[in-house]
């Protein structure tokens, strides 16, 4: 898993033959943290009348556990191979993105990298065994990034076992999950909406942030720090140096991975964890076409390292949202990768 105290950072440059450059930067968080905390409220009711949980409070530590060891072992080896056998989903997807632009980066942020994370003060967010859930999730903080906000780090069940497929940090407090007499926590159905939108419709309504700068996204979501930061990138185009030869779109796209997970709130709302993606493309207006070329920069080139009329970038992301009743969803936490470029 990327840390994440090293806030992701996307920079392009992008040069043209004559020497112009561009740099388009889209930032994030991921992480990694220490130790047990806050633990899953304990069943009131007694052993012979509760229900089970999809696993025991022993078994969710233990999980959290081999994964801190065996990605803090990959990080530090940018084994690919070894990092899939705890994790999957978007993620991965990410994660695997870092390794293959591992030349490219300083080493300053090759160093924290391969730096050992822990997650610290644990909140065990399970469910029961006949919610029909695969997962759970942990809330907890990083050794690696003190001052950042809680995540919520989804593991699910894939291949046989339970790797980590999403893990969010929100750039605001999370409201309080429900939890059943018993201490279990309730999945909510990602189809059912929850104020205006289901939790499955939130990265095809968040794209448009991209897109179009918000002109529906901004009526559909509450303004955060998140869909502030994403305006930012559409507004910001191409770089100045290249506003003259060239521009830049985005598109959405289906995510790699597409499964959303979502838990009820003591509210009545829900938080979500969903896959978002888009694409980008950067074009040279058509009068400059057959006698200038654009450069890729240094992790363009990683998957293509031509020059060519268009670049064409693939974003892969993962989100977290607080869906009400009564107000408008807000995205409190985002990050995108780059995965390739043509």
């Amino acid at each position: 898993m990327p840390q994440a105290a090293r806030a992701r950072r996307l920079r392009r440059l992008t040069v043209l033959a004559l020497g112009v450059t561009t740099a388009l930067t889209l930032s994030a968080c991921a992480a990694g943290d220490d130790r047990d905390g806050a633990d899953t409220p304990t069943p009131s009711a007694s052993p012979s009348t509760a229900p089970r949980g999809l696993l025991t409070k022993a078994e969710a530590k233990k999980a959290v556990d081999n994964y801190e060891k065996i990605n803090n072992r990959a990080n530090a080896n940018q084994d690919v191979k070894l990092l899939g056998s705890v994790e999957a989903g978007q993620i991965y997807e990410q994660s695997s993105a870092d390794f293959e632009q591992w030349e490219t980066w300083s080493e300053k942020e090759q160093k924290h990298y391969e730096s050992a994370f822990f997650y610290r003060d644990r909140e065990y967010l399970i469910p029961a065994v006949d919610s029909g859930a695969s997962w759970f999730a942990v809330k907890a903080h990083t050794s690696a990034a003190p001052k950042a906000g809680s995540a919520l780090v989804v593991f699910d069940k894939v291949d046989g076992a339970y790797k980590v497929v999403m893990t969010v940090y929100s750039d605001e407090a999370l409201p309080e999950i429900a939890v059943d007499e018993h201490g279990y926590v309730t999945p909510a159905d990602p189809s059912q909406k929850v104020g205006g939108l289901a939790p499955d419709a939130l990265s095809k309504s968040y794209e448009d942030f991209f897109e179009t700068g918000g002109k529906t996204a901004g009526k559909t979501f509450a303004e955060t720090k998140s869909s502030k930061g994403s305006i930012e990138v559409f507004k910001g185009g191409v770089d100045k140096d290249l506003r003259g030869y060239a521009t830049e779109k985005f598109f959405a796209k289906e995510p790699a991975h597409p499964k959303v997970y979502a838990l009820r709130l003591k509210n009545g709302g829900a938080v979500a964890l969903f896959p978002t993606a888009h694409t980008s493309e950067m074009i040279l207006k058509p009068r400059y076409m057959s006698g200038f070329d654009i450069t890729p920069g240094p992790k363009e080139a990683v998957y293509d390292g031509s020059r060519r009329d268009v670049v064409t970038d693939e974003f892969e992301g993962q989100a977290l949202a607080v869906l009400s009743p009564k107000a408008k969803p807000q995205v409190t936490g985002i990050e995108y990768a780059l995965v390739d470029s043509r």
